[in-house]
């Protein structure tokens, strides 16, 4: 794990810990561990057991996209009411936290906004899609901004922790391009559909934080 010091030191989990930032470790079937030392000389490293709100900030991370609005103002809609009943019965109220698309430019990997999406309890991406390749087998595509932070969440974070959101359209039919399994995607073609089946998957994704009394 630690014999190539060149390849640890240039690690994105080494430059957090550099950094500050805890890095955690989910070792199956034992839990989450976070580094507590690294000797790269003499090749050891120290883990201690984590707190599972450990790093963690209390908080729902919402990736949005702009081209088709009605599915990210429904998931919206849907949240925001959640998780005001939610805090009615939490220790520790959670907030919504959202993406910004304040530009067209590229999205930077080194920002404020990839320390949130690293630190939310939950992550739900609007992978609904705008538009479809050609083809026998259109792949469809969604937001490229949505790709670039799923595609960080799914490096950093449990997939316990994520949500992948698709709203159904029925002028693109083509194949989902992401093999995300059935507990972690969503699935949705209207308003009330979504608000039947979405509070369901959040309370037994928030389930393991125990956040409520």
């Amino acid at each position: 794990f630690l014999d190539d010091i060149d390849e640890v030191r240039e690690a994105d989990w080494f430059q957090r810990y550099l950094e500050g930032d805890a890095v955690e470790f989910y070792v199956e079937g034992s839990g989450t561990y976070a580094i507590a030392n690294i000797d790269l000389i003499s090749h050891e490293i120290y883990f201690s057991k984590a707190d599972s709100l450990a790093n963690l900030d209390p908080t729902i991370f919402l990736c949005y996209q702009e081209e088709y609005p009605e599915s990210s103002d429904l998931l919206r809609a849907a949240i925001e009411p959640y998780i005001e009943k939610f805090n009615r019965r939490a220790r520790l109220p959670i907030t919504l936290v959202e993406s910004h698309r304040l530009s067209n430019g590229p999205v930077r990997l080194k920002s404020n906004l990839m320390r949130h999406i690293r630190r939310s309890l939950l992550f739900i991406a609007d992978a609904t899609p705008i538009l479809e390749t050609n083809g026998d087998l259109p792949l469809l595509v969604p937001n490229p901004a949505v790709c670039v932070e799923l595609g960080y969440a799914l490096c950093n974070k449990r997939p316990e922790q994520l949500i992948v959101a698709q709203m159904e359209r029925g002028d693109l039919p083509g194949q989902f391009p992401f093999d995300i399994a059935a507990q972690h995607k969503l699935e949705f073609s209207n308003k009330s559909g979504l608000q039947k089946t979405l509070p369901k998957l959040l309370d037994a994704k928030l389930q393991r934080f125990n956040l409520t009394s």
